[in-house]
């Protein structure tokens, strides 16, 4: 079969490689339909994380082809959400759907290492399928599968985690598509004013148009401006979807005393300096999520299905998977306006 490989920075090539197979009874090969490029994905791409064979991405939907004999929540021919992010399956923290709160084996995420093959690829193998996946509800389209793999649980789980109380001032730093669900997120959570900080003037365009106040980061510092907009006080809750030392600092400085910030960038800077004094002082609640994507699920389906929630379109760029080294450029890059790219396996 075909996958994307990085063998190193800014080197991605598309390969002929074994086909998966399973890798114990509790498995399960999925046939991929869709699989789309993640913010995180860039930290191989770009070389802040060394690799070389990687074979990347973790939003994937499809449809099982084989199962494994412990497997009973799908069967072949389902077709699935794949949650990217799953520990052992059998423990308490796995039966809720978190394999962050594993205790049997430890965290693991779909296409981050040699072990655990992606799905920017034509087909992928899924340990613990029972915890893993979930057959696509007839009424969710593909798109919104898609989302509901990442983009859109980390966002959720960003403004849940927020501490947002009904009416609160609530800022968002980062208009990716990580981004601008946090914001829809926290509108539903009862955000009674979005603060939505980036750089790049197509994203807040798309984050005005949802009923945000857009604050260019290009014009000035992001806490100075929400400093001004709010008298002083900062924002009730920051949610920073960037993971770059300075909108860290930024969001810190953001907000309000006594108040919440929820970070879900991926910050790769192991020295990354927090000033604890501040923190203390100000009585400042900071929070670091790796969303439990499978656990989401039971809350933002229906969310969806009853058009509570309407996930913006983020997928400007839709490519065959033979064109992946041109995706990632263009997403690294962001040429061409591009927010998101979703790859079709079968072109």
């Amino acid at each position: 079969m075909r996958a994307v490989v990085i063998n190193g920075t800014r080197d991605v090539s598309v390969e002929k490689v074994d086909d998966p197979v399973l890798s114990g009874p509790d498995g399960a090969i999925v046939q991929v339909t869709a699989s789309a490029l993640c913010g995180s994905d860039l930290h191989f791409y770009e070389g802040d994380f060394a690799v070389s064979g990687l074979r990347p991405g973790h939003e994937v939907v499809g449809t099982v082809l084989e199962t494994g004999s412990a497997v009973s929540r799908v069967k072949a021919g389902d077709r699935v959400l794949v949650s990217p992010v799953f520990g052992c399956g059998k423990c308490a923290g796995c039966h809720a759907g978190n394999g962050i709160d594993c205790t049997g084996g430890g965290l693991r995420v779909l296409g981050s290492g040699p072990d655990l093959p992606g799905g920017h690829a034509e087909a992928v193998e899924i340990p613990v399928a029972d915890m893993a996946l979930m057959p696509i509800p007839d009424d969710i389209s593909v798109d919104n599968a898609v989302l509901l793999t990442d983009a859109l649980p980390t966002g959720w789980t960003a403004a849940s985690r927020a501490d947002i109380r009904p009416g609160a001032t609530v800022l968002v730093i980062g208009l990716g598509p990580v981004g601008l669900y946090a914001l829809q997120s926290a509108q539903v959570l009862g955000a009674g004013r979005v603060l939505a900080a980036d750089r790049v003037p197509e994203r807040l365009a798309m984050a005005e148009a949802l009923g945000a106040e857009p604050i260019d980061a290009s014009k000035g510092d992001i806490a100075q401006q929400v400093l001004a907009l709010t008298g002083g006080l900062g924002a009730d809750s920051v949610i920073e979807a960037v993971g770059h030392d300075a909108t860290m600092t930024a969001a810190i400085n953001a907000v309000r005393t006594s108040h919440t910030v929820s970070v879900v960038g991926v910050n790769a800077n192991f020295a990354f300096p927090i000033a604890a004094p501040l923190l203390l002082i100000r009585n400042v609640t900071l929070r670091f999520t790796t969303a439990p994507v499978a656990a989401t699920w039971p809350e933002l389906i229906p969310l969806i299905r009853y058009g509570r929630l309407k996930p913006v379109d983020v997928f400007t760029h839709r490519l065959p998977l033979t064109e992946a080294a041109a995706g990632y450029e263009a997403f690294a890059d962001r040429t061409d306006g591009c927010l998101k790219v979703l790859f079709d396996p079968t072109r």
